[in-house]
């Protein structure tokens, strides 16, 4: 036979696009179409819908760069089309991008009644299944006129610098006769022309889908009513959609889906309109096919209709009742899981499990998290603890160097606990089930062989939108194709609970999943970074001082204000926001909420330690620390009467040839004549951390031009242009003891002007490093380096709960991918018997590298460079997100192990405050052991009046210690994280004895957390 496939092949895919789709609508005719453009910011929809409107026709520009333009829509269903189905189709003057990024709508009935939206992918209203002739029509839409957001440099990012001229233009308002049997033949069409384009040439499936669709166009009469034959066409097709799978066809468990970022390409306000858009879609198609299954995570987005969009809410309210609308996830967003604290952390799962809990009387199962940047060891713990038993994300598939070699496994965090985990071998979490997607899903899937399932999350997202009536067709004809794997549209739980069943000896993979991308995100937008961390700490000491005054002063707990504020800090720890990869709206508007968040927690503390201070008058003072060691005399997590505090032997200052001394007994540093840092000793072994011939401290300029993404990479080749800023413009003393020592520099590069202070301080084994940048540089990254005479093949660097060791080689391309590294107050080097840690108050990037100990000696030996990461400055999505003045602190501490470096992290995070009174105050809760680390102290939510402790072994070893209550006890029990003793009869192995005053005795594995409910006697 002749090979005419590629001719044929050109046939049929001009045939559906030319001729069967646009006969989806035979008939129509124009709708009355009158706007209104909103001023300002959205308004209510019973404004929009009795606003003044004009006016307008077919071809029309509308909207201006987030704008919103109401549209009244009128129309009368003619009389010959009595008993047909008829349907709206509505055109705003789609582009070429995708849903949800671009102009999108919600279509009301007059009574304020929520529809379904309109975007590119879903352009049709129905009206009626059998219309009646004469029939009126009368539909609102609210239209968002959301703009393109593409690089390298957009000013489209905010409402100030986006233009007023119009972004789109009316396309098609019309009424038309819907012909489902032409629609059919179209999914029935598409879905065979799919399959067959994916099946190799010497698959004979392919050339008998090929002259089956040649056959049904044969039958269509292009020149005719192609309504008409669509019967006999499908009925040509009908024999190839029956053929069955093949018995051994990979399974897929299709759950709809649409993941919508909290805020990225868009301000959070717009976020709230496409959750109301999206969720009125998926509920009118759950109505339309009860069969249709979707999952919905991020329970702030939930709480948004709730409040703003009720009518929205009780349909999915009625939807979660049904078992249609299935809540996942958890959390209260799909958070970055790279930087956000341990205690910050486990209010994402607090938060997002009660609210599903509360709502819907749902216990959610399944972590959900497709789209973050990577995925912290801490996370298996943490998914337990919160009483959920499942993983998924997507993200790994995008890493740059390797691929993930599992898609079903089981992963283990740091303290041993393991999870069951899957990420769809589809490669997206907006899936639409294409042939290429269906076959690149069976290609891709590691683990053929020993399981046989995976998941496939369908629907447009990121920017929302949802499934659509076309991804649900495509779904039941793939239910059992042959050609083709097998797909069955059910709930996560259904293919969790199958999945385990199919691969209970899936392979385990320990630690840390790092993605190989997006690095960058771990240092830009600084002033979104500084706020996350400063809010932390502030709810920390919000919650320590409150829950001690109400316990011993009677202070009212401010319950509703510190949930609603960790609910602002959680929102703002979404995986576009807190990474720095939002437009500049999205920046500016994190940057005004922390500012005012920081404000209230002040007012908190400041009512909390003046209740616990006493009398002030007499000019005494109290020295509070809220750091989980002693400082100074000062015990944790209490305060000292200043009188009391003990002394520290002076600080000195002296010159040198070159420079200066600073000396506290302790430390010893030589700053020379341009302000770098050439020794730090320390006094009690005379050893040197700094590198010979190195520098602690050189501050550091790279090009930071990456391939892809200005705000989210950071490409390995950056390093290959190098600028040392060690010229200074300005070295001067300007404390010199006896409490503090230090020296100030300044320096001037290219647009920008760095001011630094070193100071040592009486008693402390540190040297701190303040720095105030007032940085006006483009797509360049600034890094502080130190040289440090450590000899040593990995780093070790806090994240929650603990700390993950990362290599500092090369060997391999998994070693080599880590050329940037996530770390939260501290990161370490040592080796045997020494150790070094830099800590720090906002930044998270760094970097570790090796180098030889001494070129001109050659004896052999290595040192380590550590630097961390202080400002970039990208060009996309946000034209200038970090320009301006920075103040970022950080410190090295010499001679130091991990413990040193865990109480160096909280030391420079949680400064003592000092205020007017004359009462020592004793900690609330205290314990005897170093390595056990209290992380926080609160009333239990429940308003039960119970003080609420979580603490957690710090060091990476087992420990035995003792926590004592500071007031009488009658009990204690260890609950999950939502603060609920554990439902199982088995004992906690954690909590071993509660002694008759209260204290619990406690035996910790290595990085364990336990949450522990004390009763007030």
């Amino acid at each position: 036979m002749h090979d005419d496939r590629s001719l044929i092949e050109t046939r049929l895919a001009q045939a559906l696009e030319d001729r069967i789709r646009p006969c989806v609508h035979p008939r129509s005719v124009p709708l009355d179409v009158q706007a209104w453009s909103a001023p300002g910011e959205p308004v209510p929809v019973a404004e929009g819908l009795a606003a003044p409107y004009e006016p307008v026709e077919v071809g029309r520009a509308w909207g201006r760069p987030w704008a919103t333009v109401w549209f009244r829509i009128r129309g009368t269903v003619p009389d010959d089309w009595a008993g047909s189905a008829v349907e709206a189709v509505l055109d705003l003057g789609f582009t070429g991008a995708g849903p949800g990024f671009q102009a999108e709508a919600l279509v009301y009935r007059p009574d304020a009644t929520a529809i379904k939206s309109l975007n590119p992918r879903t352009r049709w209203v129905g009206i009626a299944d059998k219309a009646g002739g004469g029939e009126e029509v009368l539909l609102y839409l609210e239209a968002s006129s959301n703009p393109e957001i593409d690089g390298p440099v957009s000013l489209m990012g905010d409402w100030d610098t986006s233009g007023d001229d119009p972004l789109y233009r009316l396309r098609r308002m019309d009424l038309a006769v819907f012909d489902s049997e032409v629609w059919e033949l179209v999914q029935d069409f598409e879905v065979l022309q799919q399959l067959m384009l994916e099946l190799s040439v010497d698959d004979p499936r392919r050339w008998e889908i090929l002259r089956t669709l040649e056959r049904a166009v044969d039958v269509l009469d292009f020149r005719g009513d192609v309504g008409a034959a669509a019967p006999e066409a499908r009925g040509v097709l009908a024999e190839a959609l029956a053929r069955p799978a093949h018995a051994s066809a990979h399974r897929m468990s299709a759950v709809g889906h649409a993941h919508i970022d909290s805020a990225w390409l868009w301000p959070l306000r717009e976020t709230v309109r496409k959750v109301a858009r999206t969720t009125s879609n998926v509920t009118d198609l759950m109505d339309r096919d009860p069969e249709f299954v979707f999952a919905m995570s991020q329970a702030q987005q939930l709480a948004w209709i709730k409040e703003q969009r009720p009518e929205v809410y009780a349909r999915v309210k009625e939807k979660v009742a049904s078992g249609q609308f299935v809540p996942v996830g958890g959390m209260w967003v799909e958070a970055d899981t790279n930087m956000p604290g341990g205690e910050a952390m486990v209010r994402q799962f607090t938060h997002g499990k009660r609210f599903f809990l509360q709502e819907f009387g749902i216990e959610t199962d399944e972590v959900w998290l497709p789209d973050s940047f990577g995925y912290s060891a801490a996370l298996p713990q943490l998914v337990r603890l919160s009483n959920s038993t499942y993983f998924l994300t997507q993200k790994i598939s995008w890493s740059q160097f390797n691929k993930f070699p599992h898609h079903t496994f089981w992963w283990e965090g740091i303290d041993g606990t393991r999870v069951f985990t899957h990420f769809p071998p589809v490669d997206t979490y907006n899936a639409s089930f294409t042939g290429a997607e269906m076959a690149h899903a069976v290609r891709n899937f590691q683990d053929k062989g020993s399981a046989t399932r995976s998941l496939v999350p369908f629907g447009w997202g990121d920017g929302g939108g949802g499934p659509t009536r076309e991804m649900l067709a495509r779904a039941r004809r793939l239910a059992d194709l042959e050609g083709s794997p097998r797909v069955e549209i059910e709930p996560p739980s259904a293919f969790f609970a199958k999945a385990r069943a199919d691969y209970p000896n899936a392979p385990v993979w320990l630690g840390e999943l790092y993605l190989e991308l997006h690095r960058g995100t771990y240092t830009s937008v600084a002033t979104t970074k500084q706020g996350n961390r400063r809010s932390e700490h502030l709810l920390r000491e919000a919650e320590l001082w409150s829950a001690t005054a109400a316990v011993r002063s009677g202070l009212p707990y401010p319950y509703e204000r510190l949930d609603r504020l960790w609910k602002t800090v959680l929102l703002h720890q979404f995986h576009d926001i807190l990474p720095g990869s939002g437009i500049a709206w999205v920046n500016r508007e994190a940057r005004d909420t922390y500012r005012e968040v920081m404000s209230e927690l002040e007012d908190i503390i400041g009512a909390a330690l003046r209740a616990l201070a006493g009398d002030g008058s007499a000019g005494g003072t109290v020295v509070f620390n809220a750091a989980p060691h002693e400082r100074g005399g000062v015990p944790a997590l209490g305060a000292a009467a200043g009188s009391a505090r003990p002394g520290a032997a002076p600080v000195t200052v002296r010159p040198t040839d070159d420079g200066w001394v600073l000396d506290n007994g302790l430390v010893r540093v030589d700053v020379d004549g341009q302000g770098l840092v050439s020794s730090v000793r320390d006094s009690g072994t005379g050893r040197n951390a700094i590198a010979p011939s190195g520098h602690g401290n050189l501050l550091q300029v790279h090009p930071d031009l990456p391939n892809n993404g200005d705000a989210w990479d950071v490409d390995h080749y950056y390093r290959h242009t190098v600028t040392d800023l060690t010229g200074a413009d300005e070295v001067t003393v300007v404390e010199d003891g006896p409490a503090t020592a230090s020296v100030k520099v300044v320096r001037r590069f290219g647009n920008s002007t760095v001011e630094q202070t070193l100071r040592l301080a009486a008693g402390a084994r540190r040297l701190d490093i303040a720095t105030t940048v007032d940085w006006r540089e483009t797509r360049t990254i600034l890094k502080a380096a130190f040289a440090l005479d450590v000899h040593t093949d990995h780093s070790t660097s806090e994240t929650q709960f603990g700390h993950v060791r990362r290599p500092a080689h090369t060997n391999t391309s998994w070693d080599a991918a880590k050329f940037e590294i996530c770390a939260h107050r501290w990161i370490h080097v040592g080796e045997p018997g020494y150790g070094v840690a830099l800590v720090n108050d906002s930044t998270y990037g760094h970097d570790v590298t090796r180098s030889r100990r001494d070129e001109a000696a050659d004896d052999g030996g290595t040192t380590t460079t550590v630097r961390l990461s202080l400002l970039r400055a990208p060009t996309f999505p946000d034209p200038h997100p970090d320009q301006g003045v920075h103040r970022l602190g950080y410190a090295l501490v010499p001679g130091a192990a991990i413990g040193d470096a865990v109480r160096e992290g909280y030391r420079i995070n949680l400064p003592e405050r000092e205020i007017p009174g004359d009462t020592p105050v004793a900690p609330l809760v205290a314990v005897d052991h170093d390595g056990v680390v209290i992380e926080a102290v609160k009333l239990a939510d429940d308003g039960s009046g119970d003080v609420v402790v979580r603490l957690y072994e710090a060091h990476g070893g087992r420990a035995q210690a003792l926590l004592t209550p500071g007031f009488p006890a009658a009990g204690a029990v260890e609950t999950d994280l939502l603060e609920r003793p554990w439902r199982d009869a088995r004992p906690r192995p954690a909590l071993t004895v509660v002694r008759d005053d209260g204290a619990v005795a406690l035996d910790l594995r290595p990085f364990q957390i336990v949450t522990l409910r004390l009763a007030r006697a």
